[in-house]
């Protein structure tokens, strides 16, 4: 059987569609944050750093696992290099080109899952995957048409991908050793170092103007609790869901985040949605939806009758 196919998954599945529910609504305390003074890049950089800071305490009660951790210690890590990696592709490329390397992952995540963990690539597998493709060429192709990598930012975006799908396959084989817990640490603060530095290069080069730091402490009031409440609790969602999934089965998930993020932006800040969204995001929302169908449906047949 399957990795994915027992009874304990369904909080994983729940966490997964939690976590693409929340970054598909962080677009706007990211507009809030560059509304502050800060550019795309620096507001990433505070996006990711506060939360971070706000970790650290815990890395002293998780110290167990970072002495006998090892090699698994990597899932987290890679997560974090992947976030921070897809931020830079957004300030490095076009938004749409970004969107849609990154999301070829469930492809990568199967792969893996197929090649490290023996899972086989069912054919509903192949349809979720079908379906999340087509959705996203009918929203995005338009625009950029096939996006192969031609730049740095495409080329961060493709390779963010691949490094989440490996850290969630990490996770979810150092489950055993490495609590859900400290790989979220460690997402949140590899994830800051690098947006920072990316953010500080970026500066460097002219790309972006220096921060206003005196806008600070205005963010911070408010972005504070939304870190506690908000980001903290969807950072560790988006880790419990590939300690118990398979990994393409989590890029599944997390693609109702596109779903969320093109309604929200619609409807709060009055982005075009038309034809193209009204075909591809259903079809985005069910490429997430029909693994979590099937595994509920070999759950029930699993079951034995009373």
């Amino acid at each position: 059987m399957d990795r994915d196919a027992t009874g304990s998954d369904r909080m994983a599945v729940l966490a997964g569609l939690f976590s693409g529910l929340c970054w598909g609504i962080y677009w706007l305390p990211l507009r809030l944050v560059e509304q502050a003074g800060f550019d795309a890049a620096w507001a990433m950089a505070i996006f990711t750093f506060i939360p971070a800071v706000l970790c650290l305490p815990a890395m002293w009660m998780l110290r167990l696992d970072y002495v006998r951790g090892g090699r698994a210690l990597l899932g987290g890590v890679l997560g974090g290099v992947a976030f921070a990696l897809y931020a830079a592709s957004l300030l490095y490329t076009e938004v749409v080109r970004a969107v849609l390397l990154f999301y070829l992952m469930p492809i990568w995540g199967f792969l893996l899952g197929w090649v490290m963990l023996g899972d086989r690539i069912t054919w509903s597998r192949w349809l979720a995957i079908g379906l999340g493709l087509v959705g996203m060429t009918v929203i995005f192709a338009q625009d950029t048409g096939i996006p192969w990598p031609r730049n740095a930012g495409d080329w961060c975006g493709l390779v963010s991908g691949v490094f989440w799908a490996l850290g969630c396959t990490l996770i979810l084989t150092g489950g055993g050793r490495v609590r859900a817990a400290t790989h979220t640490v460690n997402f949140f603060v590899v994830a800051a170092i690098i947006s920072v530095v990316v953010a500080l290069v970026a500066t460097a080069q002219g790309r972006v103007p220096s921060p206003d730091m005196s806008a600070l402490g205005g963010v911070m009031i408010w972005f504070i609790p939304l870190a506690i409440l908000l980001i903290l609790p969807s950072g560790f969602a988006t880790i419990y869901a590939p300690s118990r999934l398979n990994p393409g089965i989590v890029g599944l998930l997390f693609m109702t985040e596109l779903v969320v993020a093109a309604v929200s932006s619609a409807l709060l800040s009055g982005e075009p949605f038309g034809m193209r969204e009204m075909i591809g995001l259903p079809l985005i929302l069910s490429a997430g939806l029909i693994e979590p169908v099937v595994m509920s449906v070999r759950q029930r047949r699993a079951q034995p009758l009373a």
